[in-house]
């Protein structure tokens, strides 16, 4: 699992900063930098997001909370809208590759393994054999077959 200290130091890295300098970029004490990577001190919301901005990555990204630079939304954003989902923003720039192993999130292992993909297949199908379920098919049938 990858912590927001490990990704803060990992993006000061890749930017060839160094930590009073970063810190001084982003209106920062001189010494939070050091502080949030040792782990001393956990930035304010708002100065995560500063710091996700400045790097122009998602805040989830920073906190370790997935391995995409650039997604905002959490995967079951917009499933059951009546409405298509807006076109994703294009990306300020290339994602990296996934991360090698071991660099994973917790929840990246959760959703590939292969118990959690058999329940949520279990509950899905559960639910659309349901009079609700077979609704929202119809209805989707029909919006469908309307284009």
């Amino acid at each position: 699992m990858v912590t927001m200290a490990q990704r803060i130091e990992q993006l000061r890295s890749e930017r060839g900063l160094s930590r009073p300098a970063l810190s001084a970029a982003l209106g920062f004490p001189r010494m939070a930098v050091e502080k949030f990577e040792m782990g001393r001190q956990t930035p304010t919301q708002d100065q995560q997001e500063k710091l996700a901005s400045f790097f122009g990555v998602s805040v989830l990204y920073l906190r370790g909370e997935n391995n995409d630079r650039v997604r905002m939304d959490d995967w079951m954003d917009g499933a059951f809208l009546d409405e298509p989902a807006p076109a994703p923003a294009a990306p300020r720039r290339p994602a990296k590759p996934a991360a090698p192993a071991g660099e994973g999130t917790v929840f990246d292992a959760f959703l590939t393994s292969k118990k959690f993909q058999e329940a949520l297949r279990g509950t899905v199908l559960e639910v659309l054999r349901s009079p609700e379920g077979q609704a929202l098919l119809a209805k989707a049938v029909r919006r469908e077959m309307g284009k």
